[in-house]
């Protein structure tokens, strides 16, 4: 079992390095599986060996185009398809638990990845609807319809869902540090008791200070990909503090959705301009409370049920099962809680923004010399 991401290179690792491996690996001894495709093997004790689109996308291994195992990519990594398991939809009769587990056999009907279940639960079925998770990083995907389109602003070409043998792709891009940052500012510098301080003290910074945090804490990811610079702050003073510091920790999180936005923006030709982020995870509130959209340039809608991909699978398994709505009725049962719209002065946020890009400009361009 391993996890979804660059699955490839670890297990060619195994494969080489661990004695036997190889040869099991081709009489069909050794399997090889994602997280879910694991959880599958173990719940149905041992007899289902599959996994759904999406996690199959992951895995570096998988031509989303064509939906099926990639030859030539097999070739390359010198790894047998006989490891592999079955691909199918995220809505599928994957198997039933072992009896002894749950006290019945019970079907398991529902498989996505973790962005495309909360995509599933956000109930962006339409070309163009996007939506955004903040937890630990950031995470926002873009539907495009049955058409992969290949991003020419580092963004990355990947399956949305598959339902009924057809396939809906996205684009996405991905943030490392969100609310990484706010642990930060507890766990590291101790300015911060719990995640919720941060938001009313950042109410409190003086706006005299323009204080811009790059939490490069683990390289930058989206739409920049430069996994070697590491973190600046810039505009200290003596008098920054724990709310200057609480203010451009939120800030870095909506500049750096911002970046995504706008990369989205420039690849999707249709409506652009009118796109709408639908957020989730609870997290969000501590941004939310302070209106801290008013750095964006769309309107966010935060939804009821902010447990979007735990909402996306159980929507999965239940309309497989016929007890849930189909996709147009669970699109209009999604609830919003609460619309933010960007009200910042237009000059003062893009002069904002242009310190923010300078400042990733630096970080990087020193990272280079």
């Amino acid at each position: 079992m391993l996890d979804p991401y660059f699955s490839a290179t670890k297990i060619r690792w195994i494969l080489n390095h661990v004695d036997g491996a190889k040869e099991k690996a081709m009489r069909g001894d050794l399997l090889f599986g994602t997280i879910d495709c694991y959880l599958l093997w173990r719940l149905t004790g041992g007899r289902c060996h599959r996994t759904d689109a999406t996690n199959a996308s992951r895995t570096l291994l998988y031509n989303i185009h064509e939906n099926c195992w990639d030859d030539e990519l097999l070739a390359l990594f010198d790894i047998p398809k006989t490891m592999l398991p079955s691909v199918e939809d995220c809505a599928f009769e994957f198997g039933n638990t072992v009896k002894d587990l749950l006290g019945a056999s019970i079907p398991i009907l529902g498989m996505a990845g973790d962005q495309q279940a909360a995509a599933i639960g956000q109930a962006c079925f339409e070309p163009g609807m996007v939506k955004s998770t903040y937890g630990t990083g950031c995470f926002m995907m873009l539907n495009t319809g049955t058409k992969a389109l290949a991003s020419e602003n580092r963004l990355l070409t990947t399956i949305a869902y598959q339902l009924k043998g057809e396939t809906t792709y996205a684009l996405e891009g991905a943030i490392f540090i969100a609310g990484a940052a706010v642990q930060w500012l507890r766990d590291g510098l101790g300015i911060i008791d719990n995640a919720e301080q941060t938001g009313a003290l950042a109410a409190e910074a003086d706006n005299s200070q323009d204080l811009i945090l790059v939490p490069a804490f683990a390289g930058l990811g989206a739409p920049y990909w430069e996994p070697d610079v590491r973190g600046a702050i810039f505009g200290l003073t003596r008098n920054s503090g724990p709310r200057e510091f609480s203010r451009a920790a939120l800030e870095a999180v909506c500049y750096q959705t911002r970046d995504l936005v706008e990369a989205m923006q420039a690849d999707w030709s249709n409506d652009a301009n009118n796109i709408t982020l639908r957020v989730d995870v609870a997290w969000w509130r501590v941004i939310g409370r302070c209106n801290f959209s008013k750095y964006f340039t769309c309107p966010i809608d935060r939804p009821t049920i902010l447990e979007t991909t735990a909402l996306g699978a159980a929507w999965l398994a239940g309309m497989k099962a016929g007890i849930y709505p189909d996709m147009k009725n669970f699109s209009k049962s999604w609830s919003l809680e609460r619309r933010f719209e960007p009200k910042m002065e237009k000059d003062l946020r893009e002069e904002k923004y242009s310190n923010w890009r300078r400042s990733i400009n630096s970080i990087i361009q020193q990272q280079k010399i």
